[in-house]
């Protein structure tokens, strides 16, 4: 019996690593129980569920080219199956979480698998991987140049430079045709001493193009910072220079003090004060869409919603999101669910758009009304980040219960990488939140998934949408 059970469990084994071998990921997965754990702890990865195991093999087996696997020994029990390999390839992608290499790389890799079973299946996985050391270099002061460090700390200077271009209208005014410097800067109302600097620095900085002294838009800027075009992504750029670039001079007392350091530091909430003013409403609902617009298009084409009819935008601003997954999915009606005083705004962009008759507007307070609008997927973009930890698994809970069997959570952000080592820009927005908020902070996929999780959740998954930020998928 014990030995029968030893040949089954290393059968079964030997069916995965064919399986990896030919890249079958459809014939892998049937060999794991529905709740099994797929962990690499040298990556810092756990997955729960046959649907995160299955995404993490396209992406990891996407990012390795000319794979050779050798397999060294391997031995078994009757609950347990151990193999010793060696396996060389290419990471030709960005797609392995947290590879300690950089793409291009060739690599020669020790693994340790230990497959905890269950009846026939794998329970649990868990990939030990030896990755080989990266040597630091010698350096010394005549050798090494300070440039990266000072571009760093003058970075500012840069981002000054855009966010003022924006502010200025610099894009919006050269969308409509290529001008002399003279010219753009009589229109923009810019001082003789200051413009060809000015103009200049922005085509260094790639953002113009200049040719005989005639300015134009790049092909991006031209795109993305018109005002006139509905890609415009200048919503986010133009709070940044408004409210985000004088607060984050106060980022050394956010440090010391954990307070926040924006308009609403010595009075009221945040979100009381923002949502009271018209205009500072409809410019953050604006930056909103911008900051959203890549995910938000992502979504709509890596979620698979020809399985779901409903949804529903969970802080949904302007609508952005909302507007992109309906635009896209034709069989889909959803709503918006925000604060009374969106209402108008989320109408307008819906209406420009024509999707009126598929996309409502529900007003509400996620923390104060008892439940969530119902619907087969829930959506939270840029939402969790904002709260404190009792707080973000308060609306991961309520998400949860007024979701059907099988219906998804949807939460999207800059999420820092696993090993908080790689994603910049995600540890960046969470100290932003330093600043903005009384408890607010950015978090790992590994994170949200285990609030999940905890909320009763089966599976969840991570996926990467676009730029830094990435999406965890949670199934009821």
């Amino acid at each position: 019996m014990i030995e029968e059970s030893i040949r089954e469990n290393l059968a079964v084994v030997d069916a995965h690593f064919r399986g990896e071998s030919g890249n079958e990921i459809d014939g892998i997965l049937p060999l794991y129980t529905e709740d099994v754990i797929w962990e690499s702890p040298a990556r810092g990865i756990v997955l729960h569920g046959r649907e995160a195991a299955a995404e993490n093999y396209r992406r990891t087996f996407g990012s390795m080219g000319d794979v050779q696997v050798t397999s060294l020994r391997r031995f078994a029990t009757p609950d347990r199956v151990v193999d010793d390999s060696v396996a060389r390839f290419q990471l030709v992608g960005d797609g392995m979480t947290n590879a300690p290499l950089p793409i291009g790389a060739s690599v020669d890799l020790r693994v340790l698998h230990v497959f905890d079973m269950r009846d026939r299946r794998i329970a649990r996985e868990a990939v030990y991987e030896m990755w080989p050391a990266v040597s630091r270099p010698n350096l010394s002061p005549e050798t090494t140049s300070p440039e990266r460090i000072m571009q760093l700390g003058f970075g500012f200077w840069s981002s000054k430079a855009l966010l003022s271009a924006v502010e200025l209208g610099v894009f919006t005014e050269l969308a409509n045709g290529p001008l002399g410097g003279a010219t753009l800067a009589k229109r923009l109302g810019l001082h003789p001493r200051s413009y060809r600097d000015f103009f200049d620095t922005l085509v260094a900085l790639g953002m113009l193009n200049r040719l005989n002294g005639v300015y134009a838009n790049t092909a991006e800027t031209d795109l993305l910072l018109d005002r006139s075009k509905p890609s415009y992504i200048g919503g986010i750029l133009e709070m940044a220079n408004a409210r985000l670039y004088p607060f984050w001079g106060a980022l050394t007392q956010a440090l010391r003090t954990g307070e926040r350091q924006n308009e609403t530091k010595d009075t009221t909430d945040f979100f009381d004060a923002l949502y009271s003013e018209d205009q500072r409403l409809r410019q953050f609902l604006q930056a909103m869409t911008g900051v959203s617009m890549g995910s938000a298009r992502a979504i709509a084409r890596q979620f698979p919603w020809e399985r779901y009819l409903t949804f529903v935008d969970v802080g949904t601003a302007q609508g952005g999101a909302a507007v992109q997954i309906a635009l896209a999915h034709p069989h889909l009606s959803g709503c918006g669910y925000d604060l009374s005083a969106v209402a108008p705004i989320f109408q307008d962009y819906v209406r420009s758009f024509g999707l009126q008759d598929r996309l409502s507007f529900i007003p509400g307070d996620f923390f104060k009304d008892d439940r969530l609008p119902p619907a087969d997927v829930i959506v939270m973009g840029h939402i969790l980040h904002d709260w404190n930890l009792d707080e973000k698994k308060k609306l991961i809970a309520k998400a949860h219960a007024a979701l059907p069997h099988g219906g998804a959570l949807i939460v999207y952000e800059a999420l820092i990488d696993d090993e908080r080592r790689q994603n910049a820009f995600g540890l960046l927005m969470s100290l932003n939140m330093l600043i903005e908020t009384p408890g607010g902070f950015d978090y790992t996929g590994a994170d949200c998934s285990g609030w999940m999780r905890e909320a009763g959740f089966r599976s969840t998954r991570v996926e990467h949408l676009s730029g830094p930020e990435s999406m965890v998928v949670g199934i009821k």
